[in-house]
């Protein structure tokens, strides 16, 4: 009889036990360093991206829902227009693109386009707040915004609540791994940071016949600091004179000054 209770109230525990886990969500346990910040003194970062960085596969195009995204080499001191969001516990704890572990606490961002440890300084166009991240993750994948901010860093700038805030974004630097020094004046010449891996225009016209691209090229040339040239093809009706609008730095860039709606059925092309 006793070895019968006994057996019941194992039984029991076993079961109240089970009945106790039901429900509870399973998170993998990772180790997370300290938060670390960025400062916005340009002298705390290196001037120039390291060639291992500069052919590292983060730079390789790579395609989001049937859009194709071309990384670019970008310089200090480069300036971007956009709109930020910013993304935390859904995504806490997962991979990011370039591999680490994502710290909704750490003072990180995502960016379609910009080199893997670029530092930059976000500010708030509504409050003029501004803060420093790293680039370690890619995204958002909206073509109206340009930064996808930790949840701290949002939380910095005063965008927690609002979600999304228009700001701009300056080029500060790139973290380097192991050892940094101070560049030399020939490092820095022979530095990639002004180079591109393709070049992004806006085609805004085509004609058949050249004086109406001549005039176009002539009137909108210089736009908001963009030139215009004219490209002379052939297709199956003949030549065709396209107009493109180039100088765009990046893929988002041209992405961006598109979506001001300045011209009509404008395009996006890409000349290697």
């Amino acid at each position: 009889m006793n070895k019968l209770i006994s057996v019941l109230l194992i039984l029991s525990v076993l079961f109240f036990s089970a009945c106790s886990t039901r429900g509870k969500r399973v998170y993998n346990s990772h180790k997370y360093s300290a938060p670390k910040s960025y400062s916005a003194n340009k002298s705390d970062h290196s001037s120039v991206m390291d060639n291992k960085t500069y052919s590292h596969p983060t730079m390789r195009p790579y395609v989001i829902r049937g859009i194709k995204y071309y990384p670019t080499v970008v310089g200090v001191g480069d300036e971007f227009d956009g709109r930020a969001s910013w993304y935390g516990p859904d995504f806490h704890g997962k991979h990011t693109s370039n591999g680490e572990i994502y710290n909704m606490y750490d003072m990180t961002a995502a960016h379609k386009t910009l080199p893997m440890n670029t530092i930059v300084k976000v500010t708030n166009h509504d409050n003029g707040m501004s803060t420093v991240v790293r680039i370690n993750d890619r995204g958002p994948f909206v073509d109206t915004r340009i930064i996808d901010l930790s949840k701290s860093a949002a939380s910095k700038i005063n965008m927690i609540a609002t979600g999304t805030a228009p700001v701009s974004i300056e080029i500060l630097g790139f973290e380097s791994k192991g050892k940094k020094k101070i560049p030399t004046i020939a490092e820095l010449k022979k530095s990639p940071q002004k180079a591109t891996i393709s070049e992004f225009a806006l085609q805004i016209a085509s004609f058949s016949k050249a004086e109406g691209a001549l005039k176009t090229q002539e009137l909108y040339d210089n736009t908001d600091g963009y030139r215009t040239v004219i490209k002379d093809m052939e297709n199956e009706d003949g030549r065709i004179f396209k107009v493109w609008l180039k100088g765009f730095k990046s893929e988002q860039e041209a992405r961006d000054y598109k979506s001001q709606g300045n011209f009509e059925n404008a395009f996006i092309v890409r000349e290697d």
